[in-house]
């Protein structure tokens, strides 16, 4: 089983604008424990991919080892770190993708 982490940052944004519903996002964020391939695939920096889940018009973005994700075992994959980063709405998505990819390159990860 994966170990989904979620960001400090990310879950206050969560409970402010969600209130009630923010059980139902933190349930689809942690199914990612049992389905780790789950995703939409948005691109990569080095060897981590920037990947998104959606619920309604709102996209939940999240980083992890994508050589692992693509090529691991089960074992493999029971050892696989994902951590949730960002979220936003469908009108800015480009902007969030591009703002995670460029943090990613900051700290050191280089894109391929």
């Amino acid at each position: 089983m994966a170990k989904v982490i979620i960001s400090n940052a990310l879950k206050e944004e969560i409970f402010k604008k969600f209130k009630a519903s923010s059980t139902d996002i933190f349930l689809l964020l942690k199914s990612l424990e049992t389905q780790p391939r789950k995703g939409k695939s948005l691109g990569h920096v080095g060897k981590t991919i920037v990947k998104e889940i959606k619920w309604k018009k709102f996209r939940f973005y999240f980083i992890t080892d994508g050589h692992m994700l693509k090529f691991g075992t089960e074992e493999e994959l029971a050892n696989l770190l994902i951590k949730f980063v960002k979220m936003s709405e469908k009108k800015d998505q480009q902007k969030t993708i591009n703002e995670i990819k460029n943090i990613l390159k900051s700290f050191g990860f280089v894109e391929s």
